[in-house]
């Protein structure tokens, strides 16, 4: 499963924060990921733009 820790706040969430991708998809070119934090509480619908953007992936 890929980690993901966000570059800055983003949507309420702080700078560091973990999240796990739990779903990838794609529609006529749009790629979309459902993030979940590490304590798999809360969930993030963001853009590969987005997550590009905003999120540094971890090994």
């Amino acid at each position: 499963m890929k980690r993901y820790s966000l570059k800055d706040e983003f949507k309420g969430y702080k700078k560091g924060t973990t999240f796990y991708v739990v779903a990838e998809s794609e529609f006529i070119g749009v790629k979309e990921f459902v993030l979940r934090t590490q304590d798999l509480k809360y969930r993030l619908n963001i853009t590969e733009a987005e997550l590009n953007k905003h999120f540094t992936l971890l090994k």
